[in-house]
């Protein structure tokens, strides 16, 4: 049996990077056109420079089920109207993957959603741990006024599924700033999941399992 070798990955905190990482990726506001409530605000934002929203360093061992994908993600402080900078969101692939996020720096929530459009609001500051369960489709939101910066772990056979958002309007509450630092506010373009669309999610993972086991 061929063993991989272990890796040390050395998180920079300042930099907000992984060293020794496989991958990055970057998103600019353009990338998180249709995100936002306030489109006249996106605009204006946009016309003064397609500004660097996130970045997203990590390293993947292999998508082998039983493997782990780890990395970091860097968030500008921003905001869009009265909404901060966030990332597009998802749910898993395999949606009954779970997920760990770590703060390092900077203040930032974690807004989560279940299938049915249960809400659920986790404030990340340094050396908060955040365990997203499986099945919870979530989006990191940075309401500080520094950079937010987080590592996270998840299985690498998890993958992301983005449309779910998407199809949806958008989550069922927004992040938005308000007199004591951040709130939630009812989307108004949200439209709840179809109970077929969720008895399809849930089954689609049972499935999985299935053909794991056999």
């Amino acid at each position: 049996m061929h063993l991989q070798e272990p890796i040390l990955c050395p998180v920079s905190v300042s930099a907000g990077r992984l060293g020794q990482a496989s991958g990055r990726y970057t998103k600019q506001l353009s990338d998180l056109k249709g995100l936002y409530e306030d489109q006249t605000a996106f605009a204006a934002a946009l016309g003064q420079g397609d500004a660097l929203v996130y970045e997203v360093t990590d390293y993947r061992p292999s998508a082998n089920a039983g493997d782990l994908i780890f990395g970091v993600t860097r968030m500008e402080p921003g905001r869009i109207g009265d909404e901060f900078y966030l990332t597009r969101g998802h749910i898993h692939a395999r949606a009954d993957r779970p997920e760990i996020y770590y703060g390092e720096a900077g203040q930032g929530v974690m807004l989560l959603e279940s299938p049915e459009g249960d809400i659920r609001a986790m404030p990340i500051g340094p050396r908060d741990m955040c365990y997203v369960p499986p099945f919870w489709i979530h989006r990191s939101v940075n309401v500080g006024t520094t950079e937010l910066v987080m590592s996270f772990m998840y299985p690498a056979d998890s993958g992301q599924d983005y449309a779910i958002i998407e199809r949806a309007g958008g989550m069922r509450q927004r992040v938005v700033a308000t007199a004591d630092g951040w709130g939630l506010r009812d989307n108004r373009l949200y439209k709840p999941r179809p109970a077929d669309e969720i008895a399809v999610l849930y089954a689609a993972n049972s499935k999985n399992d299935s053909k794991n086991e056999t």
